[in-house]
């Protein structure tokens, strides 16, 4: 709602949402760089905010990265030099200042802050661009934008496009307000929508030198404050509504408690509205006079905001994860940060190409929502560590849908996803049997090919670490039911590629023996899909995996011999 200005008292309050108050284990030479770095950072964005109206990131990456860099200086003693608004003033000195907005960071500082204060009021906090607007006999003839609170830059010229702007009071009189200039959206529903850079357009908006009247009329007005209106908060909102400001008083509520605050957040948050909001304004009944307010955070004003929706997250490690096809999917393993009623500590970067043009290395900070309410996205890379740590990345040329049927070096991992896919519900279906249970046996070497688990007994299971007697014999039971699926349950659980209509008969020998010519008669079967058949059947790989079910007796891989013998 108001500007950047008073970011910076979110500097004594510690993130929920941000990594706790651990200090990075940086040399006193790295810190001063990277913190260098991100002050520097932080000037570029705060410069083409507050001079040309252009926000390069969002407004909740801005918060936590100001917090962060604070947080960072107290780490390591550094000077706190930064002025966010260094750049923000302009020649229009504000004929009241605006007071800034103090940022409480949850329950527990709400209610605190609640503590001892009476006659209490709750009203949205509106997400646009702070101004103050001169009422002269009653027509609006000056409008300041906040700068730095104390002075800003006349924004007088764009009135004739402000047709949503209340221009004409109802009655012919001197007054100052401030206010929100706000993008107009017709039902806005924080909760789903967020609030869609709705401050940045604005600001973007009012940076031209000229302001279309399409343009124009997209943005709204809010009066959140009438600094020398009647004393009591009621006769105020009453009194701006008879003049045609009827907003402020249709969205502030009086509240006598915690529970009443949260609910009335609670209700905007999810309530369509025609502004976006990031949050709610708590606010004292009676204030000093205006001739005392300064450029400065208040006692009587505070902010509850909503859950960030985006959040940042240092990355801890990066994996490569190989799956059953060879595929390479990089994960970020994260600081665990919060987000709406989630706590994330990893986030899929879904393909090594997208790795390589990121570049992402422990120690980068990333910005993370949520997709779909549920699952945690990677956005972007938000700030880079100095430090750029090596990182084991796989080759991509040795992994593929053929490669890795055993446990030998570099093969562990897709080894392990080949036998998840076996035992799952796609293939074998064995009750018990996952990732983890294939991982235990793989690394105690019981399980080096992909068929050695049918031939382990109780005690080859009990001397695995992590496996006691009751799981053994669960073990040995999930074995023993993998032993009655049939032969074609069992070539989809090794993996052969899928097909509509494909009928996996009569047996290993006749599958195996086909040219790519018969699997391409078969009904279906294209010449892409009939290669990729012919080579599944006769890799030298597959094809030991296929001898060693023979030779542990499983129907249709056994020779006729040992079939003969059962």
């Amino acid at each position: 709602m108001l500007s950047r200005m008073l970011i910076a008292l979110l500097l004594y309050a510690c993130s929920l949402l941000t990594r706790a108050q651990e200090c990075p284990p940086w040399p006193t030479h790295q810190a001063s760089r990277e913190v260098a770095d991100l002050a520097q950072t932080l000037a570029r964005w705060d410069d083409h905010y507050h001079r040309q109206g252009i926000a390069l990131v969002d407004d909740e990456v801005y918060d936590q990265s100001r917090q962060r860099l604070h947080r960072l200086r107290q780490c390591f003693a550094l000077p706190d030099k930064a002025d966010p608004l260094a750049t923000a003033g302009g020649p229009v000195v504000h004929p009241i200042p605006h007071t800034g907005l103090a940022k409480l960071a949850d329950e527990k500082q709400v209610r605190r802050w609640l503590s001892g204060k009476a006659s209490l009021w709750v009203q949205p906090k509106v997400d646009g661009v702070a101004v103050t607007l001169v009422y002269r006999a009653g027509r609006l003839r000056q409008l300041i934008s906040r700068g730095n609170g104390t002075s800003g830059h006349d924004w007088s010229h764009h009135l004739p496009a402000l047709g949503q702007v209340t221009q004409r009071l109802r009655e012919p009189i001197d007054l100052i307000l401030h206010g929100e200039l706000y993008l107009h959206s017709d039902g806005h529903v924080q909760a789903e929508q967020g609030s869609l850079n709705a401050r940045g357009t604005v600001a973007g908006l009012l940076a031209r030198k000229h302001l279309d009247p399409l343009q124009g009329r997209r943005i709204g007005l809010f009066v959140w404050d009438w600094p020398e209106g009647p004393e009591a908060q009621q006769a105020r909102y009453a009194r701006l509504a008879e003049l045609g400001l009827a907003d402020t008083q249709r969205f502030s509520q009086a509240v006598g408690s915690f529970e009443q605050a949260a609910q009335w957040r609670r209700h905007w948050y999810r309530t369509p509205l025609p502004f976006a909001t990031d949050g709610v304004v708590l606010r004292q009944d009676r204030r000093p006079p205006a001739t005392r307010w300064q450029a400065q955070a208040p006692h009587w004003i505070a902010a509850w905001k909503y859950p960030f929706r985006r959040v940042l997250a240092e990355v801890r490690a990066v994996q490569f994860k190989i799956g059953r096809s060879g595929r390479i999917t990089p994960l970020l393993h994260l600081q665990p940060v919060q987000l709406d009623d989630k706590r994330i500590t990893q986030v899929s970067l879904g393909s090594l190409a997208r790795w390589q043009m990121l570049d992402v290395r422990p120690g980068d900070q990333v910005q993370i929502s949520l997709a779909g309410l549920t699952i945690p996205r990677f956005e972007n890379v938000v700030h880079r560590t100095r430090i750029r740590q090596t990182l084991p990345v796989p080759d991509a040329v040795a992994y593929h849908a053929l490669s890795c049927w055993r446990a030998s070096e570099g093969c562990q991992e897709q080894f392990v996803a080949r036998l998840t896919w076996l035992s799952g519900k796609q293939g074998l279906a064995m009750p018990g049997v996952g990732a983890g249970t294939w991982r235990r046996l793989v690394q105690a070497g019981v399980v080096t090919h992909l068929g050695d688990w049918l031939a382990l007994d109780l005690a080859d299971l009990r001397q695995v670490p992590g496996i006691g007697e009751a799981r053994a014999e669960q073990l040995l039971r999930s074995f023993g039911l993998a032993r009655t699926r049939n032969f074609s349950t069992w070539v989809r659980a090794l993996g052969a590629p899928p097909g509509k209509g494909l009928v996996w008969t009569p047996d290993w020998a006749s599958l195996a023996g086909r040219d790519i010519a018969q699997w391409q008669q078969t009904p279906g079967v294209g010449a892409r899909k009939a290669q990729q058949l012919h080579a599944f059947f006769t890799h030298k790989e597959v094809q030991a995996v296929a001898e060693q079910l023979g030779q542990l007796r499983l129907p249709g891989f056994a020779s006729p011999s040992l079939s003969g013998t059962q």
